[in-house]
């Protein structure tokens, strides 16, 4: 009979995740970032278009300045942090978890065990569809939306990294037999 143990681990024991070689996120992903900032930034400029159609008196023409030159900067500034944000996203997949680092201000590295790992899915944008790139998100129970969500995949190595943690959290287990149950009708003779 086992006995309970349950020993002090020290903390310089611990693996350490910083040292995990994280690889990047496909490049072609910048694309879909820009394009995502892009299409708010037309909303916010086809708002001020449309109350500086109708409403050209509510600034004077130093205010209306001021607003050209302020979302060109935001332009400007969303495209250098899109870049610098785009280049610390990075991602890998160990024997037993999944760790993924983003952010740029505020860093975050989320790990994700497989043995906690619900359910995988692949998701694929409108415009990631066009670039042939796909997002792998992990779910674990109790939650409606992805604990892990890693984007910019090339759509073979999300299909790849998808399968991998398929077979992690649902592996074959070659010892059981296998059920085939027949769905076809069993054919009868009919009589004369």
């Amino acid at each position: 009979m086992n006995e309970f143990t349950n020993n002090t681990i020290e903390i310089n024991q611990l693996p350490k995740f910083e040292e995990v070689l994280l690889k990047g996120l496909n490049p072609k992903y910048i694309t879909v970032l820009l394009f995502n900032f892009s299409l708010l930034l037309v909303f916010v400029i086809l708002g001020f278009s449309a109350l500086f159609y109708f409403k050209q008196d509510a600034f004077s023409n130093t205010i209306w300045t001021i607003i050209l030159v302020a979302i060109v900067v935001i332009l400007a500034g969303v495209v250098v942090f899109a870049k610098l944000s785009f280049q610390k996203k990075g991602y890998a997949f160990r024997e037993h978890d999944a760790i993924y680092k983003s952010g740029l201000i505020s860093e975050t590295t989320t790990i994700i065990p497989f043995n906690r790992v619900q359910h995988v899915a692949l998701h694929q944008g409108f415009i990631s569809r066009k670039l042939g790139l796909a997002s792998v998100e992990l779910f674990t129970a109790g939650g409606s939306s992805s604990d892990l969500e890693i984007p910019g995949l090339l759509l073979e190595d999300a299909q790849i990294i998808k399968n991998l943690v398929s077979q992690k959290i649902n592996p074959l287990k070659l010892d059981e037999p296998i059920e085939v149950v027949s769905t076809e009708t069993p054919l009868t003779e009919e009589h004369e």
